[in-house]
């Protein structure tokens, strides 16, 4: 069984190599920073940024696809401690992102991707009043990632929470409660002046009546009921 095994692992071996103009091997021989004949990053990278002009150096181990990051990506200073951890489709950020300190967790980010392909994207957007219930909305595409969801920032002494945000499509959900309050209030108003308008509205028969009756000097037909 073990030598059926060996032709199979070379024949593997063999065919990544195949697919990378270059690559580098892991201390277990694993391969590492693949580019591809088209010039594009592929599989398993680890990136290495070196200290610069008094900021901080870091390691940063991920897959690519096509040259975008893709999937979980952990980022480590140069003494190995984790200080990032953030998920990444399309090569933007998406869903939740986790920064560390030496102390514990700093920020953590919600953020939801748009396929840089296309000039707009539309998504499907849970309604804020009613989770539900979706909104198909259609976001012209910048490029980059949306925040969207849940952020929350601790303290990096004590690691208590100290401020939560909550994002809706770019936009803080509390700024779009108040625009709607704002709505409500400007449109109430409105409609209760429509209302009284209609109300004094008498149907034509009523008002040609009305006419023949008041030549005739007799009490005018209004359309109320009751004393």
């Amino acid at each position: 069984m073990r030598f059926l095994l060996l032709p199979l692992l070379i024949f593997s071996v063999n065919t990544i190599f195949s697919q990378c103009k270059s690559y580098k091997l892991s201390s277990n021989g694993d391969t590492l920073n693949c580019v591809d004949f088209n010039d594009l990053k592929q599989g398993r990278w680890i990136v290495t940024t070196p200290k610069l002009r008094g900021e901080p150096g870091f390691e940063a181990e991920g897959v690519f696809k096509n040259n975008r990051k893709e999937g979980l990506w952990r980022t480590f200073n140069l003494m190995g401690d984790l200080i990032a951890q953030e998920n990444f489709k399309w090569g933007n950020k998406n869903g939740r992102c986790l920064y560390f300190t030496i102390a514990g967790l700093e920020r953590e980010e919600s953020w939801r991707a748009v396929n840089p392909d296309k000039a707009f994207d539309t998504l499907d957007v849970v309604d804020p009043g009613n989770p539900n219930l979706y909104e198909r909305i259609v976001v012209k595409n910048d490029g980059n990632s949306i925040k969207h969801g849940i952020w929350k920032t601790y303290s990096p002494n004590t690691g208590v929470l100290i401020e939560t945000e909550e994002y809706i499509m770019g936009k803080l959900k509390s700024e779009i409660d108040a625009e709607k309050i704002n709505t409500l209030a400007i449109s109430k108003p409105i409609a209760d002046t429509t209302k009284k308008q209609a109300s004094k509205i008498l149907p034509k028969e009523v008002l040609d009546f009305n006419k023949k009756q008041s030549k005739k000097n007799k009490p005018v037909v209004t359309g109320r009921t009751g004393n």
